[in-house]
């Protein structure tokens, strides 16, 4: 096909297939260099791509605003990339591109206006990253860049710090980031706050000096309050005080993070830090873990996929376990 100048993204999901496709879109980009690209991402989640170097504009849109914004009816694209199996995006797409590639949908009548219509592979398959590579590959676009993409402005790690100053945080050391909790529908995901707790005592019991920060929502506020209280004057809980870019600049000067699996964690793995990261059987690190990380130990839940159910509770992940891979993790980090 000739090379499109103006090309149109449109990613509707949670934190984590959001950052999942960024690898599919510096994919289009790096084939096309001299295209623009304009994003559409879900209100609460687009900032997860601003300030990538290949992202010419950033905006919002969802399945509901679409429906006014294809009243346009105007060829602006001449290639869009819709993720998601919200008709009325694939719809806006068709109503403002020359070509749209998406996963099949279920309406045929749909499928048959797209220039291609990108069979869905079977659930957990594959890794969540090559999945959502499968719209590029369609357009004869392959890349073995797997990594994810989170960019940072210099005034975002300016205030980072400066935060980090402010909290007492910023002479002191190893800063060790937790995010207890995945989000309400998956709290199956949820290491036991208790477990957290012993392993911040033998990182302290290891190195005096650790402070802790202790990311997360607004939901989980009583188990990460209850946390910072119990580990005292080492630990500053922001969980429900940062925005999504803040908690990412915060991570990026942290010097380990351990977390559960949920959105982030996958911010994380976009920075050269240490990680320990923990996953439940239904959704291990094979389908979400971070790839092409230089520092990643990451701990799956010893269940077997045939053996595996939302009752496969996460205390079977040892402190044990996890502590060693944070003395790993850890290992030359200079002793106080």
């Amino acid at each position: 096909m000739e090379a499109p100048s103006r090309i149109l993204f449109i990613v509707v999901s949670r934190i984590g297939d959001t950052l999942f496709s960024t690898p599919a879109l510096r994919a289009v980009a790096d084939t096309w260099p001299k295209a623009r690209i304009t994003v559409l991402g879900h209100p609460k989640r687009a900032e997860v791509f601003r300030n990538l170097p290949y992202v010419t504009e950033l905006g919002t849109i969802t399945k509901t605003s679409a429906i006014v914004k294809s009243l346009w009816r105007r060829k602006k694209f001449d290639l869009a990339i819709v993720y998601g199996f919200d008709s009325s995006l694939v719809k806006h797409a068709l109503a403002v591109s020359s070509r749209v590639v998406a996963f099949r949908q279920s309406d045929e009548s749909l499928n048959a206006r797209l220039a291609h219509a990108v069979p869905v592979p079977a659930f957990q398959s594959e890794h969540a990253v090559r999945q959502l590579l499968r719209l590029p590959q369609a357009l004869g676009i392959d890349t073995h860049q797997l990594r994810i993409d989170f960019s940072l402005s210099d005034e975002e790690i300016s205030a980072a710090r400066e935060r980090l100053r402010l909290s007492g945080l910023a002479e002191t050391g190893p800063l060790v980031g937790l995010q207890v909790a995945s989000f309400p529908t998956k709290g199956y995901r949820d290491w036991p706050i208790e477990s957290f707790l012993g392993l911040t005592e033998r990182i302290a019991d290891r190195w005096p000096a650790a402070r802790f920060l202790i990311f997360g929502g607004k939901e989980e506020r009583d188990r990460t309050s209850w946390l910072a209280t119990t580990i005292g004057a080492r630990a500053v809980d922001f969980s429900g005080r940062l925005t999504l870019r803040e908690t990412g600049a915060l991570m990026a000067q942290i010097d380990l993070y351990v977390g559960v699996d949920t959105g982030p964690t996958h911010i994380m793995s976009s920075f050269d830090r240490p990680m320990v990261a923990l996953y439940h059987c239904l959704s291990s690190s094979r389908h979400t873990g971070p790839l092409d990380h230089p520092a990643a130990w990451l701990i799956d839940h010893p269940d077997a996929d045939g053996r595996c159910s939302e009752q496969s509770t996460m205390d079977q992940i040892s402190v044990d376990s996890v502590w060693a891979a944070v003395q790993e993790a850890l290992t030359g980090y200079r002793q106080q």
